[in-house]
């Protein structure tokens, strides 16, 4: 009998501990494409003209300069062509 009440008091206390370790995380809805009226934009570069990866018609950073728009595959080639678009315009 003794030994019982120490499983149930031994699983119990287990059982609580295994909760609390659990994180509280609400994940975010998985991704699902959804219809929108943003236009594709034409860049006038094929590539990146910093790291020189493929421009795509879906890319968040851009930029436009002198009239022209140019796409990056991240904000950080964006930043490295602000400081010298001149430079990397005539590649």
């Amino acid at each position: 009998m003794k030994s019982k009440v120490i499983l149930t008091a031994f699983l119990s206390v287990s059982l609580l501990a295994c909760a609390q370790e659990t994180p509280k995380v609400k994940h975010k809805k998985k991704n699902i494409p959804t219809k929108t009226t943003a236009q594709k934009v034409k860049f006038a570069n094929a590539i990146d003209p910093i790291c020189e990866m493929k421009t795509e018609d879906d890319m968040i950073d851009t930029l436009v300069y002198k009239g022209k728009t140019y796409g990056f595959c991240s904000s950080y080639c964006k930043d490295e062509f602000k400081k010298n678009p001149e430079k990397y315009v005539q590649k």
